[in-house]
Formats: structure tokens, C-alpha cells, sequence
């Protein structure tokens, strides 16, 4: 029997004067998505790693990593199973890197945006409008609640 084995990513909540930095990906449909500078765990890495990389490489931003959102869980159609790390992080400079190739543009949006993007079906998954409402509650744990190495 074949052992099943979820997705490891991470995302990362970053709000700077009441705005949220998303990015505009291009997933081969009919429009963009938004989604928050996220992607998968790579060999070696942790968790904080991967999260500041993937905000760097998506956005241009070098972050500070500040407090840890949670585990949530994500279905996707197409039946894989993401376990989604999430983070809350402070913008701290813009690096003017090149961006990852699927990606289109960085928005900082407001809060309302983010939901109008959600009607309108153009965040990538559920999990970007629930991770920036945690956020804003305040549903933060301390970084130290991750161990690794």
C-alpha cells in the first residue's frame, strides 16, 4: 500500500499601514488569482526558511517572520491534501528582485479588497481570506511553538 503524504507549504501574512501584500498569479485560467507570498517546503529547509523565501522570490520583500498563524488544512479539488503553515510577518525593505515567473504583480490591498477578490472567485484557495481574518483577531501563537533542528 502506497503511503499518502500531504503537501507541506507555507504562507505568510504580511500588513503594513492596514494594507496586505498579496500576490497576482498566473495559473492558466481565465484570470489571475491572489494569493499570499506562499509555496512549498524544499529539502532542508524550515519552516521559517522556506516562509521568508517564499516571500522573497514572490514579492521582492525581506520580512521579519513575527508570529506563527497555525496548521490549516486544505482540500483541493483535484484531491490533494495541503498542510499549510502559516506565519505572520513584518515588511522590512524591498529587495527589487526579479519576481517568480508566475507571478504577475504584488498588491497591497485592503481588507476589504481581499473579500472582494473573494466574491468575485479570484483568491487562489479559501485559506488566503481566513488566514488574513486570523490575523487581524489576533489568532497568533508564539514562534517558539515550532521545533525544528
Amino acid at each position: 500500500m502506497k503511503r499518502w503524504t500531504p503537501r507541506v507549504t507555507v504562507a505568510t501574512v504580511v500588513e503594513r499601514a492596514g494594507r496586505y501584500l498579496l500576490v497576482e498569479e498566473d495559473r492558466g485560467g481565465p484570470f489571475t488569482l491572489f494569493n499570499q507570498p506562499a509555496g512549498h517546503l524544499e529539502p532542508n529547509e524550515t519552516l521559517l526558511e522556506a516562509a521568508e523565501r517564499e516571500v522573497r522570490e514572490e514579492s521582492a520583500w525581506r520580512v521579519g517572520i513575527t508570529d506563527y498563524l497555525g496548521l490549516y488544512v486544505h482540500r483541493a479539488a483535484d484531491g490533494l491534501t495541503f498542510h499549510s503553515h502559516s506565519f505572520v510577518g513584518m515588511a522590512l525593505a524591498h529587495l527589487g528582485n526579479a519576481l517568480d515567473p508566475n507571478i504577475r504583480a504584488i498588491h497591497w490591498l485592503t481588507f476589504d479588497e481581499i473579500e472582494d477578490l473573494d466574491h468575485a472567485g479570484r483568491l487562489r484557495s479559501p485559506l488566503v481570506l481566513r488566514r488574513v481574518r486570523d490575523a487581524r483577531l489576533g489568532r497568533v501563537f508564539p514562534m517558539d511553538v515550532i521545533h525544528e533542528r
